[in-house]
């Protein structure tokens, strides 16, 4: 018992360094070559786990060479525009000027409801208000409006604007998170000062944010049962 709850924690922390050093990605935006990587490791991880027999060395070495082919392969994709094609793929054009590339969807074999989801998801209902429509590597839908359909701006209105100041997290589940102190302009007098205005210790938190401008909100815990 004590063996495999061992191998279990030596798996555990060896993928979890594995994927640190493949980079942070949603599983949405991993690439082909990234994902087919991610099954591996937790195929070849679960192996030590169900087996015993298995050499748990032998396994943690090929997870590490399948990183380390992973980390080669995402360098050279960087060097070489053929290689990241190559491996990769490259971003397609299905839409252009409100008018269905139908060719080219089948040549990708992208359905007519995979294209209306991903219009949704862009708040786009009108194919006839698109102007380019690209199915990038990852299998995301990029979408840029005709120019008399995208949203006006402050800038089409010449209208002044002013930067939103910028809200950080200063108090997380009753701990003080000084991280972002710097950026929402906090320190720890000035947050004794406001949890005094309110009352309220740190402990009796849940969460509390700032910003630059003095705009504070706080949401006491839920009283315990």
């Amino acid at each position: 018992m004590i063996n495999i709850m061992l191998r279990g924690l030596i798996v555990y922390i060896t993928v979890i360094v594995s994927v640190r050093l493949m980079g942070k990605r949603q599983i949405g935006e991993l690439q082909p070559s990234e994902l087919v990587t991610t099954f591996l490791l937790s195929e070849v991880a679960s192996m030590p786990l169900q087996n015993k027999d298995i050499s748990l060395f032998n396994c943690l070495v090929l997870i590490f060479m399948i990183v380390g082919l992973e980390v080669i392969f995402s360098v050279l994709a960087v060097k070489s525009d053929t290689f990241r094609k190559l491996m990769q793929g490259s971003s397609a054009l299905i839409i252009k000027d409100g008018k269905l590339l139908q060719d080219k969807m089948e040549s990708l074999r992208y359905s007519i409801d995979d294209l209306l989801e991903g219009l949704r998801l862009k708040d786009v209902f009108d194919i006839s208000t698109v102007k380019y429509a690209y199915v990038e590597t990852n299998g995301s839908l990029s979408v840029v409006l005709k120019e008399e359909e995208q949203p006006v701006t402050p800038k089409d209105l010449k209208l002044p604007v002013s930067g939103e100041p910028l809200t950080c997290l200063v108090i997380s589940d009753g701990k003080v998170i000084t991280k972002d102190f710097e950026l929402c302009g906090m320190t720890q007098e000035k947050l004794s000062r406001l949890l005094k205005k309110a009352n309220v210790q740190s402990e009796e938190v849940f969460i509390m944010t700032a910003d630059r401008s003095g705009k504070t909100n706080i949401i006491r815990k839920d009283a315990k049962k």
